[in-house]
């Protein structure tokens, strides 16, 4: 007979919960790169593909999350061993949800003490008085310096372990409270800036003005693709949160809350770059290198430049942080649920193992640059692809197929969404999470295999 596991903590507070969530949505795929693969899609048109897959496919999925989390009341794992016995073949979802985000984790990392660093340059005015060549240079100087980019790596993850050592309300809720409002104060003021710039009413008009000339099938697969990663499914993250809250809490409404917040920060921050950019006269598509190696330039030559700069830089931080910290929640709470172990043990040791597990990416851009011993790819490349292009899709593919066909079979519609989804809508959702949602994640992978259309 299986012991019952230990009562959990909670969130204090649903608005704790909306904010921690939000959080783990917004992080560097908001800021960084949806920027850059709207601009290279042509804007308004992929922005109008975006949302909609956002509203067919992110939001159901999510919603399945919360509902196995929420029932459960367990970590990734436990709560389909809750649901469905510790011998259902339904558990290696969860598995392979933590296996995820700990990978994840590992290289995140490195990508988020990028931005520890540049964050130290922009306070101490090592972005100023430099030429555009002297300021692109620097980029190249840091991912080539081994020492520099793991000192951050562990500075960064250092972080993320202090906050969830804290807990859920003393560490996880308590700085996402602190984090979040934070980030959207500093994402307001540069908003603000770049709308006052002369290239405000450009970026305005090419986010939200549709040329659907400019739409392809690899425009229409990326939107895809960044709508079912930015919402942070398929890494055990919703499930996870969802097991703190109270069982009668209403999915409906707090999956639309969080894909609002996540989505609008997206898009805030495009216009906001894209601003910048075009009272540069750059072009909008000007790819992954724009927030490292040329917006600081861009940034600099307006008023109040080096503040501006300092205070993306932050927000790039901030948004960083605020993602990874769920990424390690993900482990620590399955080490806490199924293994027994304290959170201090559990927290302190993931850290440790998620930074030896980051090394080999720390080192992909520079000592062992030319070591490619998976097909070709750096460990980094490696990595990323396993969990972007492969775990997490697979995950959010059986979750949807799970809650859609195989637990909505054996429970009644109103013990999954909560009280308040109910009659139409609830069909309509698990129409999108029996057809919609699979049919989008099998494109997904498809696309992966080089089974379609790249053009």
């Amino acid at each position: 007979m299986q012991k019952s596991p230990a009562p959990r903590a909670n969130w204090a507070t649903r608005f704790g919960f909306i904010l921690a969530a939000a959080g783990s949505a917004i992080g560097l795929g908001n800021i960084w790169k949806f920027p850059y693969i709207a601009g290279q899609h042509g804007g308004g048109a992929f922005v109008l593909v975006y949302l909609a897959c956002i509203t067919l496919v992110g939001i159901p999925i999510m919603m399945a999350e919360l509902a196995i989390g929420r029932q459960g009341q367990r970590d990734a794992v436990g709560s389909f061993v809750a649901l469905e016995g510790p011998g259902s073949p339904w558990c290696l979802v969860g598995w392979g949800s933590v296996i995820a985000a700990f990978i994840l984790l590992s290289f995140y990392a490195v990508v988020a003490g990028w931005s520890f660093d540049y964050l130290l340059k922009a306070a101490s005015g090592g972005l100023r008085n430099r030429s555009p060549g002297e300021i692109e240079a620097l980029f190249d100087q840091l991912v080539a310096s081994p020492g520099r980019v793991i000192f951050w790596q562990a500075l960064f993850l250092t972080a993320n372990v202090a906050i969830v050592l804290g807990g859920i309300r003393t560490g996880i809720e308590r700085w996402s409270k602190i984090l979040m409002p934070a980030l959207f104060a500093l994402l307001l003021l540069l908003f603000i800036q770049g709308m006052r710039s002369d290239g405000g009413g450009q970026a305005l008009a090419f986010l939200f003005r549709p040329d659907f000339s400019r739409l392809t099938p690899r425009a229409l697969l990326d939107a895809l693709g960044h709508a079912f990663f930015t919402l942070s499914l398929g890494a055990g993250v919703m499930i996870t949160y969802a097991s703190y809250l109270e069982p009668e809490a209403d999915i409906r409404a707090l999956s639309l809350r969080i894909a609002v917040l996540d989505t609008v920060v997206a898009l805030v921050a495009a216009l906001t770059i894209f601003s910048v950019a075009f009272s540069a006269n750059l072009e909008a598509g000007a790819g992954p290198g724009l927030v490292f190696k040329t917006l600081p330039i861009l940034l600099l030559r307006l008023p109040f430049g080096s503040l501006l700069a300092l205070l993306f830089f932050l927000l790039l931080a901030f948004a960083a942080l605020s993602s990874s910290i769920s990424m390690l929640e993900v482990v620590v709470a399955y080490l806490i649920d199924e293994k027994g172990w304290s959170r201090r043990l559990a927290t302190i040791l993931v850290g440790f193992a998620v930074f030896l597990l980051g090394l080999p990416s720390a080192l992909s851009f520079s000592l062992w640059q030319d070591v490619r011993p998976f097909f070709g790819h750096t460990f980094f490349e490696a990595f990323d692809a396993l969990v972007s292009s492969w775990l997490l899709p697979l995950a959010g593919l059986f979750v949807a197929l799970y809650v859609g066909w195989f637990w909505g079979s054996k429970r009644p519609n109103k013990t999954l969404p909560g009280g308040s989804l109910q009659g139409g809508l609830s069909a309509g959702w698990q129409l999108l999470l029996r057809f919609v949602a699979p049919a989008a994640v099998i494109l997904i992978l498809l696309n992966q295999l080089g089974l379609l259309p790249s053009g």
